[in-house]
């Protein structure tokens, strides 16, 4: 049972655990096509199926359904989601400085005229 004192099955908890897994893909593939509004989105869904699967008890250490490697792969999934992230930033950040250093080009260009 959980805190909600509603049972809590292995595959109720496998079953939260798989749709994490998929909302972390689906948002590693939205990152990767630039859409960050969906993956904000999918973030605000993921805060809340991880607050779920905190009320229910998971990870525990002796449930089959979270073993190690299910957490690993987890983890490996949530960095690349961050790195995903983190690098569509920099492209970002790289493409607003081209534009800076253009429209500074267009108004000393402009000024002159």
């Amino acid at each position: 049972m959980n805190k909600n004192n509603t049972e809590v099955t292995g595959d109720n908890r496998k079953h939260l655990l798989d749709k994490l897994q998929t909302l972390l893909e689906k948002q590693i593939e939205l990152a990767r096509q630039g859409n960050i509004r969906e993956v904000e989105v999918l973030s605000e869904q993921a805060g809340s199926l991880v607050e779920k699967i905190a009320r229910a008890g998971i990870p525990d250490p002796a449930d089959n359904v979270f073993n190690g490697r299910r957490q690993e792969q987890l983890r490996k999934l949530y960095e690349n989601l961050c790195l995903t992230i983190t690098a569509r930033k920099a492209d970002v950040s790289e493409k607003l400085s081209q534009v800076r250093k253009g429209k500074k080009t267009i108004q000393t260009y402009l000024s002159h005229i």
